[in-house]
């Protein structure tokens, strides 16, 4: 395996850490351990993910629970941690760029995260529309807190999605503190995952899933989007609304960032994580 940019990653998982959910240990010597709870094939079981004290890097992957549990736990750590992806193919392709070139040659290991849980992840997009990262995390927090599975540890797992199904949008707003517009928009999209209108996974149509994202109510296209790069492992994503990659970018407009990415397909997702990267979560190292 290619090395992992350590720095990076480990400024997306502390931005994207859900307290709760979440929990985040620096140790001693510079490491930093990542653990939360995952329930797949097999129940649940405790992904731990290590980060060595390094700019450049192996991350280490552990389990613990039933082995069936532990197999499918390790799987999703790796889509997590973008491990599963090798982004030799968009370095190449975009070492050269004008804009995003010094950004690549400065940080060639970047990979783009993925899901642990495709569908908390998708519902945490949903809670950060419109928001800022921080005020998305605080709503996540409040749903893991008011409806989240209670752990052994005194930890919770993210609520599936036949729980967010069955809740009144009006109680959820109430609990978390998002409009009714949002509330709406979470029990929609789970409604649509327990009716298998929706699968959020690598092997889904990309085009058809974000047709059914879309027609969900309070979903645009930033959402729709932004779940491709991150669930469904779509290398070639570029939000040209999202405030940060416009920021990055100069303060261009929406449509002026959507016309400068054409130049970064097919690694426009590699395009946006290296300018998220480098204007707001690890900037100008």
């Amino acid at each position: 395996m290619s090395p992992v940019d350590l720095r990076a990653l480990r400024a997306f998982l502390l931005a994207h850490t859900v307290a709760g959910l979440d929990t985040v240990e620096h140790l001693a010597d510079g490491s930093s351990r990542h653990q939360r709870w995952v329930t797949g094939e097999g129940g649940p079981a405790l992904l731990t993910v290590t980060l060595p004290a390094l700019d450049v890097g192996t991350p280490t992957l552990a389990a613990d629970g039933p082995a069936d549990a532990v197999r499918w736990a390790l799987a999703a750590g790796h889509r997590w941690v973008g491990l599963d992806v090798d982004p030799s193919a968009g370095v190449s392709a975009l070492a050269e760029d004008p804009v995003l070139g010094p950004l690549v040659r400065a940080r060639p290991h970047l990979r783009v995260p993925g899901a642990a849980d495709p569908f908390e992840t998708a519902v945490l997009v949903v809670l950060g529309q419109h928001v800022s990262l921080a005020a998305g995390r605080r709503f996540a927090a409040r749903l893991v807190a008011s409806f989240g599975v209670g752990c052994p540890d005194g930890r919770h797992r993210f609520p599936g999605p036949a729980l967010l199904a069955s809740l009144d949008p009006v109680a959820l707003q109430r609990a978390v503190g998002i409009t009714a517009s949002r509330a709406n928009a979470v029990v929609a999209l789970a409604r649509a995952v327990v009716d298998r209108r929706l699968t959020l996974s690598s092997t889904a149509d990309r085009r058809s899933t974000r047709g059914v994202l879309l027609d969900l109510p309070g979903v645009g296209p930033w959402t729709a989007d932004l779940v491709a790069l991150r669930c469904l492992g779509d290398p070639d994503v570029f939000l040209p609304g999202d405030l940060v990659l416009r920021r990055a970018l100069g303060g261009v407009s929406a449509a002026d960032a959507g016309d400068m990415a054409r130049a970064w397909a097919p690694h426009r997702s590699l395009a946006v994580l290296h300018l998220w990267t480098d204007h707001a979560l690890d900037p100008h190292r």
